[in-house]
């Protein structure tokens, strides 16, 4: 733990994603969105645009929009069940996200994702490509999990997780977590009166995993422990995480006003994290042998262009790793490839504009993006 003086601040992170359970989104005694909140959250994702921020937004409330509407309100959901309420209020919920934001002149895109595009390479790589793509376009991201084909074995299970694999996904700067409470406390606080609010958390230790409980009853399927759980995913990444307040108007607002939450530092490592795993936990499953002006281009921090790459060896798919080798042989780097062995063959050595017309789809400029890239 440390001080406040330590927090990361929501007014210098460049990309944020926010995380809003079913319980904000919904109203209880309705069952319909509850819009002026919407409204607020939505003016305060267009004044963090104005400041140069992109917004992702990762929202609950397909299911708890479409209960009382299928009569489906007076006991646990069986799978299908949810399934099958997620299929309805997706719908409302994509809707009242798209009306909220549309007022403000931004575009609202829907994206749904499964735990396995998070843990499978190539569909990781698809689902990041799109969200960057997304934001690169303008567009607010709303994300939910797709509850419609997810089975009980390799869903999520909460959106504070999927918030915190979405934000190490797109490399955020911070992901916020809007709760019913506005941080996190040594002990519940509705319990014990001498619980102290914590401001700031350098490390999720065991003793911090200790203070979260058991998930709350009705809508949300999320509580104290999966928000440290997502703490974990996030700054174990390079995010900074908050939890903080949102059941009034404009939390973000409030948020960038000061009002009080817990942020999670960083890991100091995080950034370093993903690249460690690429050079020493990947087996390469082939090799791109670079010119020497690729080589060069390399070692002071560009991608891999397809006109650098003199030969393809091996096979391997989109998303695997593979070596980057000088034409003496020494390797340079391993990286993820954003092409198969075969299309890797095709457009070796051409221009990135000539990619389309080769393959006859338009793929990525790069075979390997510095992202997904390092020195070895």
């Amino acid at each position: 733990m440390s001080t406040p003086s330590l927090a990361p601040s929501l007014r210098t992170a460049r990309r944020i994603v926010v995380k809003i359970g079913s319980a904000l989104v919904v109203d209880p005694a309705t069952a319909a969105p509850r819009a002026e909140w919407l409204a607020s959250v939505a003016a305060d994702v267009a004044r963090l645009r104005k400041h140069g921020a992109e917004v992702v937004l990762v929202s609950s409330g397909s299911i708890a929009l479409a209960r009382h509407q299928l009569g489906l309100t007076r006991r646990a959901l069986r799978l299908e069940e949810k399934q099958a309420a997620a299929a309805v209020g997706q719908i409302r919920l994509a809707g009242a996200w798209e009306h909220a934001l549309g007022a403000h002149g931004m575009t609202a895109a829907q994206v749904l994702l499964t735990l396995e595009d998070s843990e499978d390479r190539r569909r990781y790589l698809n689902a990041r490509e799109t969200l960057k793509t997304l934001l690169n376009l303008g567009c607010v991201p709303v994300i939910n999990e797709n509850d419609t084909v997810a089975t009980a074995e390799i869903r999520f299970g909460d959106n504070d997780r999927l918030a915190a694999r979405v934000a190490e996904m797109i490399e955020a700067d911070a992901l916020i977590l809007l709760s019913d409470i506005d941080g996190l406390y040594t002990a519940d606080p509705r319990r014990d009166p001498h619980a102290r609010h914590l401001p700031v958390v350098e490390r999720v230790t065991e003793e911090i995993m200790a203070m979260g409980g058991d998930p709350p009853p009705g809508y949300s399927s999320g509580g104290m422990r999966t928000k440290l759980i997502a703490a974990r995913i996030a700054t174990g990444a390079g995010c900074a995480m908050a939890i903080a307040i949102g059941k009034e108007n404009n939390p973000l607002s409030a948020m960038l006003d000061g009002a009080r939450s817990t942020w999670f530092l960083p890991a100091p490592e995080g950034r370093s994290a993903r690249k460690s795993w690429i050079a020493g936990s990947l087996a390469p499953h082939g090799r791109l042998v670079v010119d020497d002006g690729a080589a060069k281009a390399l070692a002071e921090g560009s991608s891999l262009l397809p006109a650098g790459v003199r030969d393809v060896q091996g096979e391997f798919d989109r998303g695997d790793a593979v070596s980057i080798r000088a034409l003496d042989g020494r390797e340079l780097a391993r990286g993820l490839s954003a092409y198969d062995a075969e299309s890797a063959r095709r457009i070796a050595g051409r221009r990135s504009a000539e990619i389309e017309a080769i393959l006859g789809w338009r793929g990525r400029d790069v075979i390997i993006h510095r992202d997904d890239m390092v020195l070895v």
